[in-house]
């Protein structure tokens, strides 16, 4: 009638995810935790210290926050796991998304301040 599968922990691979182990998971972990302090302490120490600008230390928290990001989905979200056609089509739709975030805002700046008020 109908078909039973029994999987067992001998007979079912885990080929996708096989890069994905325990002791990745915690390496993963220390990674984001470290980027984590060094965010906290360049808001919290440099810069109202004065050991960084908040311009320099601004670029600096976004590159930091965007490594995070990327070791989130890369390893939490699985992306890493995934076929390469997959990946390069959410990067790329990710770079485009954000080019025309910005231009959008170097535009909007550009039309408040050189627009007439009417």
């Amino acid at each position: 009638m109908s078909e039973h599968h029994s999987h067992t922990e001998d007979g079912h691979e885990h080929g996708d995810h096989a890069g994905l182990s325990k002791g990745k998971i915690w390496k993963v972990f220390v990674i984001l935790l470290l980027i984590t302090v060094v965010e906290f302490i360049i808001a919290l120490w440099a810069i109202p210290s004065g050991h960084l600008t908040q311009h320099t230390g601004n670029y600096i928290y976004i590159v930091l926050t965007l490594l995070k990001a990327f070791y989130i989905v890369a390893y939490f979200m699985h992306l890493k796991f995934e076929k390469r056609g997959l990946q390069l089509a959410l990067t790329v739709s990710f770079v485009f998304i954000m080019y025309f975030i910005v231009l959008m805002l170097i535009e909007g700046g550009y039309l408040h301040v050189h627009m007439p008020v009417i």
